[in-house]
């Protein structure tokens, strides 16, 4: 219907504004406002704002706002899918646009004439300079980086777990426009997990910017958050790590779309990735297809810890009767599930 043509800004409720603040300052986000009930949060690039928290009686994930183009036909989107317009001054940086609900009831912005605001200074990437065998760059200089939060310059991918992974792939590239990059499949050869990008033509996007995981249940994954380099994943990590933030995987490499990463947790649990160096496409490049292992999620780094998976609790079999007896996931396709979970990623394990 339409193509998304940037990843605005990701939308939390919070019960504790405060701590959410302090979380996402030592991760690299910068104030851009705040009152008692709305926290407003800027990168380092010309993005009015990449998140925005409202106080709530409950912390949950609402949404995500993307950007499609000035002749967006809102009307449309209204009359055949129940959108709702924005209110006036509801995108911070200005724009108009509208409210839709995917059919996991997470609300996605669209908007238009968005405004920008002046780039923040980074320093000089590092690994211009970086000396490699046969390959010497740097001669009588040496690598002093500051011990800082890695500052973030834009926000790069959402990822959302589904019981209904056709569904929700379905209407994101219907109302985003959006295209795969890498398709991971069962043993049966359904789709289980793909990665989109965005359509830009000619344009490099990047690997990914929306993923859409099937699982047991409809919930924000996480979401990923591009820094200069190496060395501010780094430094970066060990700024969170002196102010007692909870790591959770990292520092490693991933195998679909190359990112270097590090995954944190903020105060609720919810998982946010720092990341450089990931791959860029073009629209004619073809999707890849590949079976759902593990062992695709990393190529370098630590195991992929427990956490990213489902926990074997009573809370979690009551969740798969219940999927079970609505019809939401057959018995066959969770049989499958589980055996992927429970291959060991790598053969050490």
């Amino acid at each position: 219907m339409q193509k998304a043509t940037q990843l605005a800004f990701l939308r939390f409720d919070k019960v504790n504004l405060d701590e959410a603040q302090r979380f996402w300052t030592d991760f690299g986000l910068i104030t851009v406002s705040r009152t008692k009930d709305l926290l407003v949060m800027r990168g380092a690039g010309p993005a009015p704002a990449v998140l925005i928290a409202r106080r709530a009686k409950t912390a949950r994930y609402v949404g995500a706002a993307f950007t499609v183009a000035p002749d967006t036909d809102f009307e449309r989107l209204q009359r055949e899918c129940g959108a709702q317009s924005l209110p006036a001054h509801a995108v911070p940086g200005g724009g108009r646009g509208v409210s839709l609900l995917d059919p996991d009831g997470n609300e996605v912005w669209l908007i238009t004439d968005w405004g920008t605001v002046d780039p923040l200074p980074l320093r000089e990437p590092m690994h211009q300079h970086m000396n490699a065998l046969g390959q010497t760059l740097r001669v009588n200089t040496t690598v002093r980086t500051d011990i800082e939060p890695a500052t973030v310059g834009r926000l790069g991918h959402v990822v959302m777990q589904t019981t209904d992974f056709h569904t929700m792939a379905d209407w994101y590239m219907r109302h985003l426009g959006v295209i795969p990059s890498d398709v991971q499949y069962l043993d049966d050869g359904a789709p289980f997990l793909t990665f989109f990008r965005l359509d830009l033509g000619d344009t490099p996007a990047d690997h990914h910017t929306v993923v859409i995981a099937g699982g047991l249940e409809a919930c924000y994954e996480h979401s990923a958050w591009e820094v200069n380099d190496l060395d501010a994943l780094g430094q970066g990590q060990q700024v969170l790590r002196l102010n007692g933030h909870d790591h959770m995987w990292g520092i490693g490499r991933h195998l679909l779309g190359s990112q270097l990463f590090d995954y944190w947790r903020d105060p609720d649990g919810y998982a946010f990735e720092h990341y450089t160096d990931g791959d860029v496409f073009t629209a004619d490049r073809e999707p890849h297809y590949g079976p759902f292992t593990t062992s695709a999620l990393w190529t370098w780094g630590e195991d992929v810890p427990a956490s990213m998976f489902p926990a074997k609790t009573p809370a979690m079999l009551w969740r798969v009767i219940q999927l079970l007896r609505t019809g939401r996931v057959s018995l066959k396709r969770l049989l499958m599930m589980g055996r992927v979970m429970d291959t060991p990623a790598r053969p050490w394990r």
